[in-house]
């Protein structure tokens, strides 16, 4: 079950940041659904909430307080059609920061967005024709696509020489519905702990792992635990950068053309 609790009394004041009628509220507060701003709902930060949902047919309530904690500046674990990944809401700085301290990465790492569609996705990114027919190919499914960032895109989060982004469409019932809720893509991350090499796959675990350090864990059971494959469409030709659990074949791609 999830816990829904309190801040103690004497702790020292959290951050606030503006909402959407100007005036401020506590970084670790959300608001409601379904209320007006005035309204609060306030998680204990100090512990991970846990929300256990069915891989298919997934909770609507218990999303959208998952939904409700990234809108807060919190970040989660949540499953995807190739691993765990860690995700934070995209227009927040201080989680994207967050975000690549636990996972142990610096700003040349690629994150990734994930999006609900092709129609979201080119909103972020420089698309031809081209370079769509190839992502129509591979989505939804388990392809990272390196792209060239729109104005949409925050400076902060995209690869700082080359102004890109990788991007994908998750074939998973959870990630699409909380996708869904939120309304925007989300800044995600494959979850490998610091000094490992293959993503943690356990709920629980990851739970204990993180437990002061991630807001949220979001249990859906085990995922494939293979990373996507990434393609760079950069380029005037794609290149394969990592076979993972998409077939290359589906985009007319060889290992051996990408050598």
């Amino acid at each position: 079950m999830t816990t829904l609790l309190s801040f103690a009394l004497g702790h020292a004041p959290m951050a606030t940041r503006p909402n959407a009628t100007g005036s401020r509220r506590r970084a670790g507060s959300v608001v409601a659904a379904d209320t007006p701003y005035t309204t609060y709902t306030t998680y204990d930060w100090r512990m991970s909430q846990y929300f256990e949902v069915h891989p298919e047919n997934p909770q609507l309530r218990l999303l959208k307080q998952a939904a409700q904690i990234l809108h807060s500046g919190g970040i989660a674990a949540i499953p995807t059609d190739s691993s765990y990944a860690l995700v934070c809401h995209l227009d927040d700085k201080a989680a994207a920061e967050n975000l690549r301290r636990i996972r142990g990465v610096d700003d040349k790492h690629h994150l990734t967005l994930l999006c609900r569609d092709l129609s979201e996705l080119a909103s972020y990114a420089r698309v031809d024709n081209k370079q769509y027919r190839l992502l129509k190919l591979g989505t939804p499914g388990p392809f990272t696509f390196i792209l060239e960032a729109t104005k949409e895109v925050p400076r902060r989060v995209s690869h700082p020489s080359r102004r890109t982004i990788g991007l994908r469409v998750p074939a998973h019932a959870v990630t699409q519905c909380l996708l869904e809720i939120l309304g925007q893509p989300l800044l995600a991350t494959t979850l490998i702990a610091p000094g490992e090499t293959e993503p943690m796959n356990e709920p629980q675990a990851i739970r204990d792992r993180f437990q002061k350090r991630v807001q949220a864990v979001v249990d859906a059971g085990a995922c494939p635990m293979q990373p996507t494959t990434v393609v760079d469409l950069t380029g005037d030709q794609p290149v394969l950068i990592r076979q993972g659990r998409g077939d290359p074949a589906l985009l007319g791609l060889s290992l051996e053309e990408s050598t």
